[in-house]
């Protein structure tokens, strides 16, 4: 009986931290498609023709938390080594996530260049004293590049 509570626990983090994972992705994924006309590439310099008319910095940010299963699973694979599949896909949410966020600050933009995504962990201390990862926060900035239109520019 005492065994169950916590089996149960965990079956419930599973399935909500699942269910809202999947809702997620499906989120993300919509949104790459309604952004899908402003490319963001990591190169320096491009080469186009058209004037720029303006460019500015960029920047997008997500914290997305790891679920309790996500822990277990990953505490597991530490202990046998391996791909944390558990963490992969995590790291994966937040920066697809601060790249859509980006691209929101910059609706109107042509092109998004010089591409940088940096990501950290946001460590939790567990009672035995080991820090485990709580959060990932990805921060995605470039800059965005809005050309001037051809009949302005000759």
């Amino acid at each position: 009986m005492q065994l169950l509570i916590p089996l149960a626990l965990v079956l419930l983090g599973l399935l909500v931290g699942s269910y809202l994972e999947r809702r997620h992705y499906v989120s993300i994924r919509e949104r790459e498609e309604a952004t899908r006309h402003t490319p963001v590439v990591n190169l320096r310099k491009i080469q186009h023709e058209q004037p720029i008319h303006k460019s500015y910095l960029v920047t997008g940010s997500a914290v997305i938390s790891v679920d309790y299963f996500k822990r277990l699973l990953a505490a597991l694979r530490n202990i046998f080594g391996g791909r944390v599949v558990a963490y992969e896909s995590l790291v994966d949410r937040a920066r697809r996530e601060a790249i859509l966020r980006m691209k929101a600050k910059c609706p109107a933009a042509n092109i998004i260049i010089n591409l940088k995504i940096e990501t950290s962990t946001i460590s939790k201390q567990g009672r035995s004293g080991e820090r485990s990862v709580g959060c990932v926060e990805a921060i995605a900035y470039g800059t965005a590049i809005h050309y001037q239109p051809w009949e302005q520019a000759g």
